[in-house]
């Protein structure tokens, strides 16, 4: 899953990022909400952790802007103070949900996962598309009753494309996806990886559409 964190603490902001990467995310990160809103024009989130308090303005209002663009993606907020009018202040202008510095980074990823179910309509961690069933939780996948053994970015893939059933994800959403915007992609790294995700699955599971990307087939499923 791919989220953008918006945090002006760099050291606060380097140990989420290392975290969350613990449990297979790409985390991009930018200090300041101008450079969230740019991000989010040109880029595919999962969710959004959003600082309350950046150094240039409150959050308040850059939730409100992202709202009245009609853009739905989940809002993790970070806050320094418990206070109940930040909480609700917070919630009102869009938030999905809130933390209170400091914070276990287990639970920052288990809550990422609860909205994520909450956006995508699921009622648990478990994905089940074309014989396959993947469990967020315990990072565990089996094909047609078999385990199937993934490395890191091939969790990573399948994940987006579980997510996505039917749906096109371009190479360069894919790419962004395993490698962020700081790492070094090779030609074909993802034609790489989708050919050792077919050897493992259903050959005609994962689908090349021709010059934009790959989808996942769900009509294969029993």
């Amino acid at each position: 899953m791919r989220i953008i964190l918006v945090e002006d603490d760099l050291l606060l902001a380097e140990g989420i990022i290392s975290g969350l990467r613990r449990f297979h995310y790409q985390v991009e990160h930018c200090s300041k909400g101008t450079q969230l809103l740019s991000a989010l024009e040109v880029s595919e989130f999962a969710a959004v952790i959003l600082d309350l308090g950046l150094l240039d303005g409150c959050s308040l209002p850059l939730i409100d802007k992202i709202r009245k663009k009609g853009l739905t993606i989940p809002i993790m907020v970070l806050t320094a103070l418990d206070d109940i009018d930040n909480k609700l202040q917070a919630l009102n202008a869009g938030a999905d949900d809130y933390m209170i510095k400091p914070f276990d980074l287990r639970e920052l990823e288990v809550r990422l996962r609860v909205l994520a179910r909450r956006f995508q309509s699921r009622v648990d961690d478990e994905l089940c598309v074309a014989g396959i069933r993947l469990n967020l939780a315990s990072q565990h996948c089996d094909f047609l009753g078999k385990e199937v053994a993934l490395t890191k970015r091939e969790f990573m893939l399948m994940r987006e494309f579980m997510q996505h059933p039917d749906r096109i994800r371009t190479r360069q959403h894919l790419e962004e996806l395993s490698y962020g915007w700081e790492g070094e992609v090779d030609s074909n790294a993802i034609e790489v990886h989708i050919h050792n995700l077919r050897k493992k699955f259903d050959a005609g599971t994962l689908k090349t559409i021709r010059s934009v990307g790959y989808m996942l087939v769900s009509h294969h499923a029993e």
